[in-house]
């Protein structure tokens, strides 16, 4: 069978997903075009070649309506007999766009194909697409207590590992850390390409970056997620999950240039890494975001390898206590998990940050000479996706 192999990851700095931040005034249709362009670009190809565009996004409303995939494929000048399709499994969306991309070309479907993803929080605010929704009278039978928030999950996840404010305070203080860290030592100069957003200078750097974030200054925030009608529902909550713990609100893009490892030679381009092994997994809705746990387990199962054997560990950061649960049980080593920092820093751009966690699991093994990688994300509804890549 043919080999999926990475050739290039772009994506665009991360603005905060709220009026006023840095690419609120780009239209996520121009943020997604920006990236699948520059993929063309930087790689010497033309659209034609490209068999496929896949892309993740979650509010598929408003302006990312009427498959954003397809609209941006337009916008970027691809002609017009490229074809696109936009995926909507939550917080892993574009994640999932890559393993569907990958195993396209593993099957012989593909030759050459972008995953990609694109989320503009500012602009389509997160739950957009479910305002108005009612709860359907299967799920109301199953869970006749009701389901909950993503901030709700991550309390009982930290409650339920034992994961004090202020383990979660140092641990989002440290991610901040080494996001700047490895800005200032230029280790994301090669992916990110930045945007004109209306100013006279570009975006260029990520704007939910924090350099100065401590953990001290992070306890004087208050719990998030608590409202009278939760701590009557979950009386045992102390209610430990802040903003500073939390994601932030993120707009951005961000794509992925993926063929079979014979196309990429023959058009003298240079593969960077091949996908080992895939996995998706569903879990409890209620804990919703610990899939990454039983995500990682199935697909270390099915590599042979062992959490030794891999390099990084790309674990998204929806909440601090998600990697920290994930570390606990599989016993990672904590100096290789999220090491250029996570999603607490660099921003949660939910329908983007599949592809963006896989770019920087990519260049941080060509930067550290590391062979294997893991990338798993929690999504809602309780499901995860674990990718293991082997750096070439």
């Amino acid at each position: 069978m043919p080999e999926a192999v990475i050739v290039d990851v772009v994506r665009t700095p991360s603005g905060r997903g709220k009026p006023g931040g840095a690419l609120s005034a780009v239209h996520p249709v121009d943020l997604a075009a920006g990236v699948l362009r520059s993929l063309l670009e930087r790689n010497g190809l033309q659209s034609r070649q490209v068999d496929d565009v896949l892309m993740g996004c979650v509010s598929q409303i408003g302006d990312q309506s009427m498959n954003i995939a397809r609209q941006a494929v337009l916008a970027a000048g691809f002609d017009e007999t490229v074809p696109a399709a936009t995926i909507d499994r939550q917080c892993g969306s574009s994640q999932q766009a890559a393993h569907f991309a990958a195993q396209g070309v593993i099957a012989g479907a593909y030759d050459i194909v972008i995953a990609a993803g694109v989320e503009s929080m500012s602009r389509v605010p997160l739950g957009s697409s479910r305002a108005g929704g009612s709860l359907a009278e299967g799920l109301a039978r199953r869970y006749p207590e009701g389901l909950v928030n993503q901030g709700v999950s991550a309390e009982l996840i930290a409650q339920k590992w034992d994961l004090d404010r202020g383990r979660l305070d140092a641990y989002a203080a440290e991610s901040h850390r080494r996001a700047a860290d490895a800005w200032s030592r230029g280790a994301f100069d090669s992916q990110v390409l930045p945007v004109l957003a209306g100013g006279a200078d570009a975006v260029a750097f990520d704007e939910t970056v924090r350099p100065g974030t401590t953990a001290e200054g992070l306890a004087g925030l208050a719990p998030a997620f608590r409202t009278d009608a939760l701590a009557e529902r979950f009386p045992d909550l102390d209610w430990r999950i802040t903003a500073g713990t939390s994601s932030p609100l993120t707009d951005a893009a961000s794509a992925v240039l993926i063929m079979s490892e014979e196309r990429a030679v023959a058009l003298g381009l240079t593969p960077r890494a091949r996908f080992h092994a895939f996995a998706v997994v569903g879990d409890d809705p209620m804990f919703m975001l610990t899939g990454p746990i039983p995500a990682t387990r199935r697909i270390l199962d099915r590599t042979g390898l062992s959490i030794d054997d891999l390099d990084a560990y790309e674990v998204n950061e929806a909440f601090a206590s998600v990697p920290l649960a994930w570390q606990r049980e599989l016993g990672a080593d904590p100096a290789r998990l999220n090491p250029w920092g996570g999603a607490i820093a660099l921003g949660h751009a939910v329908g983007a940050s599949g592809t963006r966690l896989l770019g920087t699991l990519v260049s941080y093994l060509e930067a550290t000479g590391g062979r294997y990688g893991l990338q798993t994300m929690c999504e809602g509804g309780g499901m995860a996706n674990a990718t293991v890549i082997e750096r070439l």
